[in-house]
């Protein structure tokens, strides 16, 4: 029998500012992204017991709360800070995976007579996170993930639960089928119209039925509904290898300009690359998308005939795929991605004027890496201010390809 632990840190971005800026502290705060269409990314529990959430607009959050104060996402210190609690994690286990940037999950199977059994590490992380970084963390302890997130989530903040084999049956028998992870709104109606509610009644209805609704997935839900979960904790260096490179960006103001959809563009394509050439990857398959003003979203793609990872390519390979497209309204969202991934080797080109272009986009991109993104870039992009990534990325990772440079 495993033991699973799940941490997840408590309204992490807004406990992160509060936390930096003594002034905030005891007050109800709401990070927000820089844009002006940005909602609230995170909201104190100051903030919660007016009512503020996750997801709305500012509009909406302070009209919950007039007395809110918004705060910018300050990126790159959440990114700091999340990196350096996962560290700590991997000092009691090096089976730790990270499942978001403020959550993880992590396997103390061959830890716990080392450190004295899961709940003195439960709060030695707690203890030691709070003492470090001023934040607090709710710990979910399990037989398996699905459980461990479950437990995690009853009791915020700053909670500790513990759910033993023995009591995992009462436990899911009247629980809201909505509490597992795994389940959405969408699903969660649709369970609902058959007369599904908690996870007791999941578990017992007919598999048959299940299985002709859902496929495989019907599968999963049945295991899921009593507790069931035979996934690993797969730490980075073990994960699947990386499918696809890209970025998306809702734009400050609708656009239908194509000069400028294409400024926005060899942004994105200048992201991608850079991600693509710092871990070696480069790829057959361009694909562009595009939302509209009335959130119409659709993607094309584009299979070139050589593997590439030079900006400047999976731009042009980019605008090709829009000059195909009539744009008959405004663009709220672009996005590039770079797939069929492979691999590839440090070596430098054969010909003199390729291996010229190498060493200038290498250099470039010590220079960013140093110095952030986009401190030396194209000409074109020299007067636009709106420049990098502004959120993150639920993907985001410490380490590896899903590790997204951050303003």
């Amino acid at each position: 029998m495993k033991t699973i632990m799940h941490v997840d840190m408590n309204a992490f971005f807004a406990a992160v500012e509060q936390q930096s800026s003594p002034a905030l502290r005891g007050r109800p705060i709401a990070v927000t992204g820089s844009e002006k269409r940005s909602i609230i990314l995170t909201a104190s529990y100051e903030a919660r017991a007016f009512g503020v959430k996750t997801g709305m607009t500012r509009f909406e959050a302070l009209g919950r709360c007039p007395q809110l104060t918004l705060v910018p996402a300050n990126n790159r210190l959440y990114t700091h800070v999340s990196t350096a609690v996962m560290a700590l994690f991997e000092e009691y286990t090096p089976l730790v995976e990270v499942f978001s940037i403020d959550e993880a999950f992590l396997d103390l199977s061959g830890s716990l007579k080392l450190f004295g059994g899961a709940e003195r590490i439960a709060y030695l992380i707690k203890s030691r996170i709070k003492a470090r970084f001023g934040i607090t963390c709710s710990i979910g302890i399990a037989p398996n993930k699905l459980l461990a997130k479950l437990a995690s989530e009853q009791r915020k903040p700053d909670g500790l639960t513990v759910f033993r084999p023995e009591d995992v049956a009462a436990l899911l028998e009247k629980m809201p089928i909505q509490e597992l992870c795994g389940i959405g709104r969408r699903l969660g109606q649709q369970l609902q119209g058959i007369g599904i509610f908690t996870c007791g009644q999941l578990g017992r209805f007919p598999l048959s039925v299940l299985r002709k609704k859902y496929g495989v997935t019907g599968d999963k839900l049945h295991a899921m509904a009593r507790g069931i979960d035979l996934s690993a904790v797969v730490p980075a260096a073990e994960s699947a290898p990386i499918k696809s490179v890209g970025h998306s960006r809702t734009l400050r103001d609708d656009l239908q300009d194509r000069q400028a959809i294409c400024a926005f563009l060899l942004q994105l394509a200048e992201m991608v690359g850079r991600r693509a050439r710092r871990y070696r990857v480069s790829g057959r398959v361009v694909t562009l998308t595009l939302r509209y003003a009335d959130f119409t979203t659709f993607s094309r793609q584009q299979l070139q005939a050589d593997y590439l990872d030079g900006s400047e390519e999976i731009y042009q390979a980019s605008v090709q795929i829009l000059n195909r497209l009539a744009i008959d309204q405004p663009v709220r969202l672009l996005g590039v991605r770079l797939s069929g991934l492979r691999f590839k080797t440090a070596q430098l080109p054969l010909f003199p004027e390729e291996r010229r272009q190498y060493l200038l986009t290498e250099a470039r991109d010590c220079v960013n890496d140093r110095y952030g993104e986009f401190t030396v870039t194209f000409g074109s992009l020299l007067g636009q201010k709106d420049k990098g990534s502004h959120v993150i990325s639920p993907a985001w990772r410490p380490q590896g390809v899903r590790n997204v440079a951050v303003q």
